[in-house]
């Protein structure tokens, strides 16, 4: 839902700057092999453990890195930053490398490195983000209206989204996302679903995926820890309240959907 989303202890934040290595290509020296044991913690590596080489933090320490998607011992790894874990207590940073093919987000990753951070105070950013939301409708006084929100880390208003969380589909984060922010139950319609992938400051690669819904619900409860303002507005104003282009192309494609399926014809 957020540009540039962090994870602290369970929590959402967010991060004052993306971290220069995430998207980097970068080598790593593995020093702990995946399936050997770190004898000073007494856990077993779950992945390949190494250095970046010829990376140095500012004290002179060398960075390590976990590597992900590589299940057998390796010497060198080359492959892409996908991840910067860094603690509370001032140590790392640590960062995650993985094939520039994958495509790992944020809860995969705090998976495949419980082995090592569970319980430690941290937070991830993450080079991939994956979000799911909806283009929520209703009538009221027998026209159709539409859901706006506007964040409160965002000056813009735009619809209600979040990302994908261990063990959801896509439909499901989407119907989570609207109930949290807004209060709000929502049923999806069925063959409508826009995807989109861009790029934010240049780095972090979002996709995200927005359906069509329905609700019944005349009540709307903002989350005000994360939503300052929502609006149910007509097509011509929601549109003139979206001020990015593939915001106003999707709700273009919801209305054109639902004079199609002759649920309105405004």
């Amino acid at each position: 839902m957020y540009n540039n989303l962090v994870f602290i202890c369970g929590r959402m934040t967010i991060s004052k700057g993306v971290d220069i290595m995430l998207g980097k290509y970068v080598r790593v020296r593995v020093t702990n092999p995946i399936h050997s044991v770190n004898r000073q913690y007494g856990f077993t590596y779950q992945l390949n453990y190494g250095i970046i080489e010829g990376k140095k933090r500012y004290n002179n320490v060398s960075c390590g890195a976990y590597v992900m998607g590589i299940n057998h011992p390796v010497r060198t790894f080359d492959g892409r930053v996908i991840a910067v874990i860094k603690h509370a207590d001032g140590s790392g940073p640590v960062y995650v490398v993985a094939p520039k093919s994958t495509r790992y987000i944020i809860y995969q990753i705090e998976d495949a490195v419980a082995f090592a951070e569970e319980g430690k105070e941290h937070k991830i950013e993450c080079l991939y983000e994956r979000s799911c939301g909806a283009v929520v409708y209703r009538f009221i006084n027998d026209e159709v209206r539409y859901l706006l929100i506007k964040n409160r880390r965002s000056a813009h208003w735009g619809f209600p989204k979040g990302h994908v969380e261990r063990g959801e589909s896509n439909e499901q984060t989407a119907m989570r996302e609207v109930l949290e922010e807004t209060g709000i139950h929502i049923k999806i319609l069925p063959g409508f679903a826009s995807k989109s992938d861009y790029t934010i400051q240049g780095k972090i690669e979002k996709s995200v995926t927005i359906y069509l819904a329905k609700t019944n619900d005349v009540q709307t409860i903002i989350q005000r820890e994360e939503i300052e303002d929502y609006m149910w507005l007509d097509y011509k104003r929601a549109m003139d309240n979206l001020r990015f282009i593939n915001d106003r192309n999707i709700l273009e494609d919801a209305r054109k959907y639902l004079i199609d399926a002759g649920i309105t014809n405004a």
